[in-house]
């Protein structure tokens, strides 16, 4: 076979292993696989809740998987189903829900007015919840914006603000968190506050590294571990305590000296009738997308589904593996498949387009060049890689030099962070559309037989 016709073998590989990763975590699916109705018993991993007991049934669906899932629950409870609050990111709905439901479209990565008002929808459905009722919470990726209700004393432009002054700072989820929790009603326990004394089941479609309940969708209804201090000491630690607005550093410093409350603690008993089920994660795409590998032929190696840091940093290190593999056949014989997930950042400096999977693929294309027999692919499970259309890009050892000959310097966008632009003229952008699911990235790297 032909070098040529051996990478768009890889290629057509890779894209349908990552497609096998995403068919793995449909939203819909996973409440089927967990969440069973015999009679008036539902069941639940094991759980059964009676129905009849309860005098009302809400669901709160919440992230870029809730309208997949608050379906698959409407389906399932049919006219047991009371009433329910849905908020997701606008283009996410495939469908409208019947007439019980309240349904917000809100912005992402940036909160917008319809996130205060899909926050408040949430809490006031919650707080009217009581100890005879039963809310079924259908939690994913993405409600941490979806959802934003900021404290008294605060905006929503503070939290705009802090949002993407964070962001752009390269800031991991769990310090982009620890900081947003203190700052808003209904993160870090919030909304579990306003739902007690009611039982509360929620299923979680897990986008964080780890699948930390307090962490995923900024933890609604889990207990939060991180204080004011922790909060203090992010952006402290970015540089920014003097560049967020003034209200914001007040508020920490109030909360630093013990004038307002911490967020909801473990042990509080605020959570005595909270319950959690992880329903859908990162590892089971990641498996999924070993299976289709060694389906295909390849010889599938897991590299770990804890990938975190600078999306230039980890392609380096996928791309010194891919060398390896090719010269050594270590740590996996050829054809190798090597899987990661996870979730890296870009500490944005140019004023291009991107997102950090594209990011992490075209710095790995630049580490590549020249090395035959390989392709380096890399999504975000959402379908959304930063602000683009795109979920991330593909790229192998010769894209470096496809693009030289478009007039592109490689290493010029991705100083610029320009992969979109990169990757666009090449034709090696990968669009799926939003897919209903978010459980952070996956990245596949495909090193071909001898």
């Amino acid at each position: 076979m032909s070098v040529e016709k051996e990478e768009h073998a890889l290629r057509r590989d890779a894209l349908q292993i990552l497609h096998a990763a995403l068919g793995a975590v449909d939203p819909s699916a996973a409440v089927r696989r967990h969440v069973r109705r015999e009679g008036n018993q539902l069941l639940i991993e094991g759980e059964r809740f009676d129905l009849e007991r309860y005098r009302h049934v809400f669901v709160l669906a919440l992230g870029k998987a809730a309208y997949p899932m608050a379906y698959a629950l409407q389906v399932l409870l049919g006219r047991r189903l009371d009433r329910g609050v849905l908020v997701t990111k606008y283009g996410h709905l495939a469908a409208a829900l019947d007439e019980r439901w309240t349904v917000v479209e809100a912005g992402h990565p940036v909160p917008d007015e319809n996130s205060v008002r899909g926050a408040q929808a949430l809490a006031a459905l919650a707080e009217q919840a009581g100890p005879e009722d039963l809310i079924l919470c259908a939690l994913s990726g993405g409600g941490s914006a979806l959802a934003t209700w900021p404290v008294e004393g605060l905006s929503l432009s503070d939290l705009q603000a802090v949002t993407d002054l964070l962001l752009r700072a390269g800031a991991t989820i769990h310090e982009l968190n620890a900081v947003r929790k203190h700052l808003d009603r209904i993160k870090g326990g919030g909304l579990a506050r306003f739902a007690y004394p009611a039982t509360v089941v929620t299923l979680v479609l897990s986008d964080v590294v780890g699948d930390d309940l307090s962490v995923i969708a900024s933890g609604p209804m889990a207990a939060d571990p991180s204080t004011f201090q922790d909060a203090w000491r992010v952006l402290n630690r970015y540089g920014l305590l003097e560049r967020v607005p003034l209200p914001v550093r007040l508020h920490l410093e109030a909360g630093l000296h013990g004038r307002i409350p911490e967020t909801p603690k473990p042990g509080d008993e605020i959570f005595q009738r909270v319950f959690h089920h992880i329903i859908a994660s990162n590892r089971l795409a990641a498996r999924a997308a070993l299976e289709e590998a060694a389906r295909l032929g390849y010889h599938p190696l897991l590299l770990s589904t804890f990938v975190e840091g600078e999306a230039r940093e980890v392609a380096r290190v996928i791309a010194a593996i891919a060398k390896e593999i090719a010269t050594t056949d270590q740590p996996v014989p050829r054809p190798a498949c090597v899987v990661w997930g996870g979730e890296t950042t870009v500490a944005v400096r140019g004023s291009g387009r991107g997102g950090r999977n594209q990011e992490l693929v075209l710095a790995a294309a630049i580490a590549l060049q020249g090395w035959p027999d390989l392709v380096v692919a890399s999504i975000g499970t959402d379908g959304i890689d930063g602000p683009t259309d795109a979920a991330g890009a593909l790229a192998d050892g010769e894209s470096v030099h496809r693009a030289y000959l478009l007039g592109l310097d490689a290493m010029a966008h991705l100083h610029a962070n320009d992969a979109y632009a990169f990757f666009e003229a090449l034709g090696d952008l990968i669009r799926t559309g939003p897919t209903g699911t978010n459980v952070n990235d996956i990245g596949v790297l495909l090193v071909g037989p001898k």
